[in-house]
Order: C-alpha cells, then sequence, then structure tokens
C-alpha cells in the first residue's frame, strides 16, 4: 500500500465545538484500527457515546487534519479530577495514514500539553500485539510493561519551561486562526 505524505495536512489541538470531527474520524476506523485503539471490538454507537462525553472527560484533543477531516487523533484525558497528576494518552490513526510520522508527531504534542500542565506521568494502554504504538511510545523513554495480554507505556514529560509553554500558545493561536477559515470556507460559499 502506497504510503500517504503526513505533510499535506496540519496537527492541532480541536476545540469542543469540533468534537463531531474526532467522531467522525473514530467513526472511520477500520474495525482492526478501532480494536487497537479501544483494546476491543466497538460499535457505531459506542463511539457516538464516547465522542459525546469527551468534554465530560476534561481531555485535550489534537488532530491530524488533512481536506478538512481529522485523519488522525491524540487524547489526553487526566485520571483525577484536574489536569494535574497522572494522565491517559490514547491514539488512533485511519489505515491510509499509518506508517507516515502522524502518530509519533501526535506523542510528541500530547507529551508537551502533559508538560506544560505539571503532569508528571502518562499512561497508554495498548494491546500486546499493537507493535506499532509501542514502537512510537520508546522513542519518548516510554517504561514499557507487560500484563496478560495488554502493554502499559509509561511516559514521565520533563518539566515544563517558558519556551514549551510559548511554543503552545502560539500554536494553538494558529490553530484558532485555521479553525476559523476552516468554518468560513464551510458556511460561505465558494465564488
Amino acid at each position: 500500500m502506497a504510503r500517504t505524505n503526513n505533510r499535506a495536512g496540519s496537527t492541532r489541538k480541536l476545540f469542543v465545538t469540533e468534537y463531531h470531527k474526532y467522531r467522525d474520524h473514530l467513526l472511520r476506523l477500520d474495525g482492526e484500527s478501532r480494536r487497537m485503539r479501544f483494546g476491543m471490538i466497538v460499535d457505531d454507537d459506542f463511539i457516538t457515546a464516547y465522542a459525546r462525553r469527551l468534554a465530560d472527560m476534561k481531555s485535550i484533543v489534537y488532530g491530524h487534519i488533512i481536506g478538512g477531516e481529522v485523519r488522525a487523533a491524540a487524547e489526553l484525558r487526566p485520571l483525577g479530577p484536574n489536569m494535574h497528576g497522572d494522565a491517559e494518552a490514547a491514539f488512533s490513526v485511519e489505515k491510509p495514514f499509518q506508517d507516515s510520522g502522524i502518530g509519533t508527531e501526535l506523542l510528541g504534542r500530547i507529551v508537551r500539553a502533559a508538560r506544560n500542565r505539571s503532569i508528571t506521568r502518562v499512561y497508554m494502554n495498548c494491546l500486546a500485539e499493537n507493535r506499532k504504538m509501542q514502537r512510537i511510545a520508546k522513542k519518548f523513554d516510554a517504561v514499557l510493561q507487560f500484563d496478560q495480554g495488554d502493554v502499559v507505556g509509561r511516559v514521565a514529560p520533563a518539566s515544563a519551561h517558558g519556551f514549551s509553554i510559548w511554543r503552545e500558545a502560539v500554536e494553538d493561536e494558529m490553530g484558532f486562526v485555521m479553525a476559523m477559515l476552516d468554518l468560513q470556507r464551510r458556511i460561505m460559499p465558494a465564488a
């Protein structure tokens, strides 16, 4: 299968008002990619209900957007009542866009977001057969623990510094501009 050029798109945070794009991305995942993302077989109803609860879970979601559609995503969710301490990360990449570096890019964004929020540990759960996720996690010095068919990866983000906070803020501003341009394209007819 031909590899897709992931540079044709952009990676940015999704706003709560865009979570439908995340839902649509999850719904486009093939059966195997869904199983790798959720650790079990899930149907469309499960995904729709899951996406509806994202804002309540205080998740930060990054999307890799190509042609106005989220084609890959990463989610950072606190394991407690707020974004301090421990968090969990989850990733999904649509089949045609796998093996092109998008997962690594998304994990980099997640680790920086965790660092800037004083999160000390980011956990990633995956099936033991999900070697792609394990390889990506190892690039960020994850400690992997194997347990009865599952693997738990743990990344300890470095402490935040001025540059990491500044970089995230600038990317958020650019992301907002891109989201507004995308909205304008969708609601305004072409001339």
